[in-house]
């Protein structure tokens, strides 16, 4: 009896969980104030009232990275690392198709993608880039320290763990990307499973309704 009860109440916490982050990140429209003309998305989520995020600062193989350096442009955040063994890659491989079709369009605020480590300790700011490039040239990275680092991506409703292995350790993280508008505020998410032309016929429409 005293299992069952158990079980149950994890399992309303875990649904009272789900909805404050739900309600959080795609909180309904207030009402008399109408929604953004959006254009019809395939396999993106974009909320009708974005959300500024906390001040941050990032570190690139050129400098810091903050707000003001993603303003002007749709972007597509990732969390990941360099010995991440299979999402990873295959999310950048994905991606680096809506990239190409994107430089393509010759858009000059085309959008980009921003690829963060959330592995500091191993991942420097020049080798990340170094490894994003080989997926694509034009892919943003950054990294930080914690708790800089934490309080990015959690105000982004991403998460990640560290978990030991025999021979090291590995990282645990989510695989839902998030937009940011050209005001660098989160704007939406497009979860796996990832279908690249799909995208990018989204972020283009984006760009073009909402430069």
């Amino acid at each position: 009896m005293n299992r069952k009860l158990t079980t149950i109440l994890i399992v309303a916490l875990a649904a009272g969980l789900g909805l404050a982050l739900s309600s959080r990140l795609f909180p309904p429209s207030l009402p008399g104030k109408p929604a953004p003309a959006l254009p019809a998305l395939e396999a993106s989520k974009v909320i009708d009232s974005p959300r500024a995020l906390a001040p941050f600062s990032l570190q690139t193989a050129d400098g810091p990275l903050t707000a003001e350096g993603l303003k002007g442009h749709w972007t597509v955040v990732f969390i990941g690392f360099t010995h991440c063994p299979d999402v990873c890659p295959t999310t950048l491989t994905e991606l680096a198709r809506a990239q190409k079709i994107w430089a393509d369009s010759k858009l000059p605020n085309a959008p980009r993608v921003l690829f963060v480590s959330i592995d500091p300790a191993r991942d420097t700011p020049a080798g990340i880039a170094e490894y994003a490039a080989y997926f694509h040239p034009s892919t943003l990275t950054a990294t930080a320290g914690e708790p800089q680092l934490g309080a990015f991506t959690r105000d982004l409703g991403l998460v990640y763990m560290k978990v030991p292995q025999d021979d090291g350790y590995t990282m645990d993280h989510s695989a839902t990307l998030v937009l940011l508008n050209p005001k660098a505020e989160f704007a939406g998410l497009i979860r796996p499973p990832l279908k690249p032309d799909a995208i990018a016929r989204d972020l283009l429409a984006l760009t073009k309704a909402m430069p």
